[in-house]
């Protein structure tokens, strides 16, 4: 054979071999694609197979019908999970709600201890670490210079030294007058309603500085500062030229007890006053719409009472706090998980012109119930005597032309002997 011939024999058996090669890959692969089928293919062991018309196998399914479903026993059991799921948000939403109490209380007492709030030292020891249940919280709001109204109010319807204690005890009433200290603290002021207190021992002091501009700010840092420090189903705000009879108060407020989030005043809806100079002026009436509308429904500024969730709420969203509350309000929703959780420090509620107007519209998108109960604005003699002896007794009088009573260091003792439920009444009344 010549070289030429065993170039081309080598060749073609260069070529098989490749091809050889690619065939055994190929195959290679089928195989597992092959196999790989078959292992997901179910097995169908022990089951009987027959013949059709048209010869193929046939498979026969014994006791594999499915069954029709039961729809009234698939609905009984989604409205028990339904059930059991809002079981278990209530539950939850109960839990945080403490939690969020547990903060507002710590953090009161650390802005006290970082602030040196000069809180009076009956207060400071009372405060256990486990506190007790009381009913009402009632805070007299109170200026420097109003010193005789407050006497007239210790002389009339609000209790002194052991009567007082013997109130908080027995019957779970606190009452406080509520002012907060001077631009210039520890000034002449300050010292003289700390030898008041001393005294007396009836003041709430506020880390707050005195102003009548500054009533928004004050209502708000009272509620935060007496939900720290009492745990009690209402908390009250009146006026020191309001006369208040406390058992009836009391009655009133106890028939709202089951209820969460409620906001009990006599309300009103006043014009908004746009020009400039006049009494109650309100510089954000823009916000209101055009010249001449009405406020929102509110509780009149004298006398309004709200429940421990909103005072809860209150205390809260006074700032933003620097740290999240751990609270997935998106799957867990509840009125008022509305807390911000910015890091500024800045405050949070709108503050308006009106006390009265602010705390109305902090209100305004939570489920809260407003209660208008007309007996806590009665008029003084002879409108409340008149409903006294009709056996409606009221719970505030106030002369509306004044915002309070006129002249109530000198009328106090009259609007009480006349209008007053009488001394017995209080520590007969069952809460």
């Amino acid at each position: 054979m010549s070289w030429k011939s065993r170039g081309t024999d080598s060749s073609k058996s260069l070529v098989s071999k490749k091809w050889a090669l690619l065939l055994c890959i190929g195959c290679f692969w089928g195989g597992m694609l092959f196999s790989s089928r078959i292992e997901t293919e179910p097995e169908a062991r022990d089951i009987p197979r027959t013949m059709n018309e048209d010869g193929k196998l046939k498979i026969v399914s014994g006791g594999c019908t499915p069954k029709p479903k039961d729809g009234k026993h698939e609905s009984t059991d989604i409205l028990g999970e339904v059930s059991r799921t809002h079981h278990a948000i209530q539950t939850l939403d109960k839990t945080i709600s403490n939690l969020e109490m547990e903060l507002a209380a710590a953090r009161a007492a650390q802005e006290s201890i970082l602030n040196g709030s000069p809180i009076s030292d009956d207060i400071k020891i009372s405060e256990p670490i486990t506190k007790r249940k009381y009913l009402m919280v009632v805070g007299i709001n109170t200026a420097f210079s109003s010193r005789k109204r407050r006497d007239s109010v210790r002389s009339t319807w609000m209790p002194q030294g052991d009567k007082r204690k013997k109130l908080e005890e027995e019957k779970g009433i606190i009452i406080r007058f509520v002012i907060g200290h001077s631009a210039t603290s520890g000034g002449i002021l300050d010292r003289a309603i700390e030898a008041e207190d001393k005294r007396h021992g009836d003041f709430l002091r506020l880390e707050h500085v005195e102003g009548y501009l500054e009533l928004s700010a004050k209502t708000k840092t009272y509620f935060a500062t007496a939900v720290a420090l009492w745990d009690a189903d209402f908390y009250v705000k009146v006026d020191d030229d309001v006369h208040v009879n406390i058992a009836t108060l009391g009655a009133t407020l106890t028939r709202h007890r089951s209820k969460p989030r409620v906001y009990i005043g006599c309300m009103k809806s006043g014009p908004v006053l746009a020009q400039k100079g006049v009494r109650y002026h309100e510089p954000e009436h823009w916000k209101f719409g055009e010249e001449g509308n009405r406020y929102f429904r509110h509780a009149t500024g004298q006398l309004y009472a709200i429940s421990k969730d909103l005072a809860t709420y209150i205390s809260i969203n006074q700032y933003a706090v620097s740290f999240a509350l751990g609270r997935i309000f998106l799957f867990f929703p509840s009125s008022l998980a509305l807390t911000c959780c910015f890091s500024n420090g800045r405050h949070v509620l709108h503050k308006y012109a009106n006390e009265d107007v602010s705390l109305g519209s902090w209100f305004i998108g939570l489920d809260a119930e407003h209660i208008d109960d007309r007996r806590l604005c009665c008029g003084t003699p002879p409108d409340c005597e008149w409903k006294a002896q009709a056996g409606n007794v009221c719970v505030a009088s106030f002369d509306w032309s004044c915002s309070g009573i006129c002249k109530s260091v000198e009328r106090m003792k009259v609007v009480h002997r006349r209008c007053g439920e009488g001394e017995n009444v209080l520590w007969s009344t069952a809460f």
